[in-house]
C-alpha cells in the first residue's frame, strides 16, 4: 500500500504543474502523460463542432499574464499560480483604472490568504484571481494589465483507453483533467483511474473497461455525442472525483437510484462503516449529470471521498500536494479493485435440480474435500435463489452472508454440475423452441 501511495502520488505531483484547461496545450500535454502509462487513443473535436445541445468552443491558449504597477512592480504573475488568471480570459495590454480592475479581480473574503479557481469559458472576459490580502493593498488610482492569451479555432482533445473483455458490455470510468493545479480536484482522480487500468490490462477481464478523460462538462458531452453506440453498452459506471483527500469515502447514487453500481458501492462503503457517505442522486456535480441526463440515464455514479464543494480547500490554492495523501490515495484504489472485483464475480445462476433438495454426499459438497471450508448455509442458499432472477450478489445481501462465501459455494455447486450460468439455460431453451 506503501509503495502503491506514493506511485499515485508522483503522478499528482507530476501533473500538477500543468495549466490545464478544456482546450488547449496543457490539457494535451496531461493527456500526453496520461498516455505514457497506459494505452490511450486521444481525440480531436474541431472549434465550431455541433455536440448534442453544444458546440465546441475555440481553443484557449496562455502564454503569461502579469498584473503590475505603472512603475513595473509585478502584483500578480501567472508564472507564479496558474490559477492566478481567469480561464479563457481575453487578451489584454493596457492601463486600466482601479475601479475599472476591481471588476475584473476574484478574491476569497473568508479565506483571505488563498487564490480562488474561476473560470468564463462560455462568456468574453478577463480577470485575475488573488489573494483578498493582497487586493486591499491595491490602491493606485491605475495598474498595468498585460493579459498574453489566444483565443481561435483549435480543438478540444479526450483520451480513452479501452480493454476488450471477455463481454462486449462495459465498465466505464470517467475522470475530468481540465482542472489546472488544484491535486484532489481532479488530479488525485487521474493518477488513481491510471493505476486502476494499469491493474485491469494485466488480468482476466469478464467485462470490457473503458477509461475516459475528458473536460468537464463539454468533453463529457462531446463524448456521449459520438459514442452513442457505446454508450448503449455500458453496464456499470462510475465518474472518479477527489480521490485523494484524508475524508472517508463517497458515493453519490446514479439517476436509477438502484442500479447494480450503485448496490455494490453502497454495499463495500456499509462494509467499511461509511453508511452514512452515501448521497442520494441530484443533476448537479460533475459530469455524473452528463451521463445520467434522461436521454442516457446511464447506471453511473459519482465515486469521491470529500464531495466538491464540501471542504474548505475546494477550488483554493490549498488544493494543494500537502491536501493529497499517498494512503488515502491507495485507498481510493483499493475501493476501485474491491468494486471491480463485486462486478467481475457476480453473475445469475440457475439451480439444474430444482426440484427438491439436491443430494450433496455423492457430490462431495457434504463431506469430503470438494466441501472444506464452505460454509453450509451458503451452500444452501445459493441452491435456493439461483433461479434465474437472483444474482450472487442478491443472494448474500438476503442471507446476511458474505459475497465471499457465496461465491465460494456457487463455485463449488458449479463443479458439481448443480449450477449453470442463467444465460446458457436461456439459451437452450431457445434452441429447443
Amino acid at each position: 500500500m506503501t509503495d502503491i501511495g506514493n506511485r499515485l502520488h508522483a503522478h499528482v505531483a507530476a501533473l500538477f504543474p500543468l495549466c490545464r484547461s478544456i482546450t488547449g496545450p496543457g490539457l494535451r500535454d496531461t493527456l500526453r502523460y496520461i498516455g505514457d502509462h497506459i494505452p490511450l487513443q486521444m481525440h480531436d473535436m474541431p472549434s465550431g463542432t455541433p455536440v448534442l445541445d453544444w458546440v465546441i468552443p475555440p481553443e484557449w491558449q496562455v502564454r503569461g499574464a502579469t498584473l503590475r504597477t505603472v512603475d513595473g512592480r509585478v502584483l500578480v504573475d501567472f508564472q507564479h499560480n496558474n490559477l492566478h488568471l481567469l480561464q479563457y480570459s481575453t487578451p489584454v495590454d493596457r492601463i486600466v483604472s482601479r475601479e475599472e480592475l476591481q471588476s475584473h479581480l476574484y478574491s476569497l473574503p473568508d479565506q483571505p490568504d488563498l487564490v480562488p479557481y474561476r473560470t468564463s469559458y462560455y462568456a468574453r472576459n478577463w480577470g485575475f484571481c488573488l489573494p483578498e490580502r493582497l487586493r486591499r493593498t491595491l490602491t493606485d488610482e491605475v495598474y498595468h494589465v498585460t493579459i498574453d492569451t489566444s483565443l481561435a479555432p483549435g480543438s478540444l482533445t479526450y483520451g480513452e483507453c479501452v480493454l476488450p473483455g471477455e463481454s462486449p458490455q462495459q465498465i466505464l470510468f470517467s475522470a475530468h483533467c481540465c482542472h489546472p493545479s488544484l491535486a484532489n480536484d481532479n488530479l488525485s482522480s487521474i493518477a488513481v483511474a491510471i493505476e486502476l487500468a494499469r491493474a485491469m490490462s494485466v488480468r482476466r477481464r469478464r467485462f470490457s473497461y473503458r477509461f475516459l478523460f475528458a473536460p468537464g462538462a463539454i468533453g463529457a458531452i462531446a463524448w456521449l455525442h459520438f459514442n452513442r453506440d457505446a454508450a448503449d453498452r455500458i453496464a456499470h459506471g462510475l465518474v472518479l472525483t477527489c480521490l485523494g483527500d484524508p475524508a472517508p469515502p463517497s458515493y453519490k447514487r446514479s439517476r436509477r437510484e438502484t442500479a447494480p453500481i450503485d448496490r455494490y458501492v453502497a454495499h463495500l462503503l456499509r462494509e467499511r462503516g461509511n453508511a452514512d457517505r452515501i448521497l442520494p442522486f441530484a443533476p448537479t456535480g460533475y459530469d455524473e449529470r452528463q451521463f445520467c441526463s434522461p436521454g442516457f440515464d446511464l447506471p453511473m455514479g459519482c465515486l469521491m471521498r470529500s464531495p466538491g464543494g464540501s471542504f474548505a480547500e475546494y477550488h483554493t490554492s490549498a488544493d494543494n500536494l500537502a491536501l493529497v495523501t499517498p494512503d488515502s490515495l491507495a485507498a481510493s484504489l483499493r475501493l476501485l479493485q474491491d468494486i471491480v472485483h463485486l462486478i467481475e464475480r457476480d453473475e445469475t445462476l440457475c439451480n439444474t435440480a430444482p426440484f427438491g433438495e439436491p443430494q450433496l454426499g455423492p457430490r462431495g459438497l457434504y463431506h469430503g474435500e470438494r466441501a472444506a471450508g464452505l460454509d453450509r448455509a451458503a451452500v444452501l442458499w445459493a441452491l435456493n435463489l439461483s433461479d434465474g432472477r437472483h444474482s450472487l450478489f442478491d443472494i448474500a445481501r438476503r442471507s446476511g452472508l458474505s459475497f465471499a462465501s457465496i461465491l465460494a459455494a456457487a463455485s463449488a455447486l458449479r463443479d458439481a454440475g448443480l449450477l449453470v450460468p442463467a444465460e446458457d439455460v436461456s439459451s437452450a431453451t431457445a434452441a429447443e423452441a
